[in-house]
């Protein structure tokens, strides 16, 4: 189809007119303005309902949920780690005992629940074997057996579990009522020191309140020395007067104090005499229940290093290789060997300063020194 003005002739354009772009359509434009509209409004509700549920601080303190407090520290007696030695102090003998006699062993252990000293001023009620915290230090020889009767003379029930032994956890470690008694046989196959604890649940409970000590099985080819000692270090867990300390603190790890052989720097106030240039040798298993161990004295290098079964290093004439450290985790144990080159005092410690600070620090006195018994570091 054409129009005509005047003689030319036009081509006439019968398509429909273009349809606007979709942005551009009221439609598009009334959905967009209303989602902006809810989307700021959202926003600002969100903001002023963290302002009104956090409120400014303006010396009012808001509560935390209970779930994100920190647990109370259990109740317990304070240490006080510069208190001198009380009157009549006699510390733990930290010497080792000989081997038992012969090869096969029948021993009693009872289990006493007393009241026992575990810090200048400090006692508390205590599960022990035999009466004593650590239980006693048994010894003997590879191939030996062990023939353990347990009584308990306690109040609940107690058990107990021998890491040098390789029996049935459900038959020889067993939970026995009180006036029962069970016994507990096996043979001493592997050399080491090792641990032995009542395995009663919760089992740390039972260690934390004093139900552990040591059994040494000497390696075919020990050395003979001028000295040998045990040192068994653990945790202390204080609880109010005349109660045993509480599991929650336990499981915390909230201990009060870390010990050589059950009793806060008792070697500190009853030094360990030896002299100038001779061997020691010193059996070292950290009993826990949690806490590690680094075992150093300060002053002298150990040349043999006994851990977990096994040599680490061993003393020779040629090239002699140097220890500084014993490091041993819960449960874990050996024995180092050393003599101090000239007369003086030799603290030891656990490297882990922490736990030298509160309790687990003891000193050696090299030959005549004076003012022994005041040693510290």
């Amino acid at each position: 189809m054409t129009s005509e003005t005047g003689s030319e002739r036009q081509p006439v354009d019968a398509s429909p007119p273009p349809s606007p772009p979709p942005w551009d359509r009221p439609q598009f434009r009334f959905w967009v303005g209303t989602i902006s509209v809810v989307s700021i409004l959202a926003v600002f509700l969100s903001v002023f309902a963290i302002a009104i549920s956090h409120p400014a601080d303006k010396g009012t303190t808001v509560a935390a949920p209970a779930s994100e407090t920190a647990a109370p520290t259990p109740a317990g007696q304070k240490i006080d780690f510069n208190a001198d030695a009380p009157g009549g102090f006699a510390a733990r003998d930290p010497k080792a005992p000989e081997p038992l006699p012969g090869t096969v062993h029948k021993l009693t252990l009872d289990v006493i629940e007393k009241e026992l000293e575990i810090a200048p001023g400090v006692k508390q009620m205590m599960w022990t074997f035999g009466g004593t915290v650590p239980g006693p230090v048994l010894r003997g020889k590879v191939g030996d057996t062990f023939e353990i009767t347990l009584v308990n003379k306690g109040t609940l029930g107690h058990s107990i579990d021998f890491h040098a032994s390789k029996v049935a956890w459900n038959v020889s470690m067993k939970t026995i009522e009180p006036g029962e008694s069970l016994v507990y046989t096996f043979v001493a196959k592997h050399a080491g020191i090792f641990m032995y604890h009542c395995g009663t649940p919760p089992v740390i409970h039972h260690i934390g309140n004093g139900m552990y000590g040591a059994l040494i099985v000497d390696p075919p080819d020990l050395a003979p020395v001028d000295h040998e000692f045990v040192m068994l270090q653990s945790e202390l867990y204080t609880a109010p007067k005349g109660e045993v300390a509480d599991l929650p603190k336990m499981l915390n790890e909230q201990w009060d104090g870390v010990v050589f052989n059950g009793y806060v720097n008792q070697y500190k106030y009853a030094p360990i005499r030896v002299e100038p240039n001779q061997r020691v040798r010193i059996w070292v298993l950290d009993d826990g229940p949690s806490e590690n161990s680094s075992f150093h004295v300060i002053g002298t290098i150990f040349d043999t290093v006994f851990k977990e079964g096994a040599y680490l290093l061993r003393r020779t004439s040629v090239g002699p290789g140097g220890s500084q450290a014993l490091d041993l985790q819960p449960a874990q144990g050996g024995f180092v060997e050393f003599s101090f080159d000239e007369a003086g005092l030799y603290p030891f410690v656990t490297h882990k300063f922490a736990s030298a600070s509160k309790g687990a620090l003891g000193v050696f006195q090299a030959g005549d020194v004076a003012g022994a018994s005041a040693a510290g570091h």
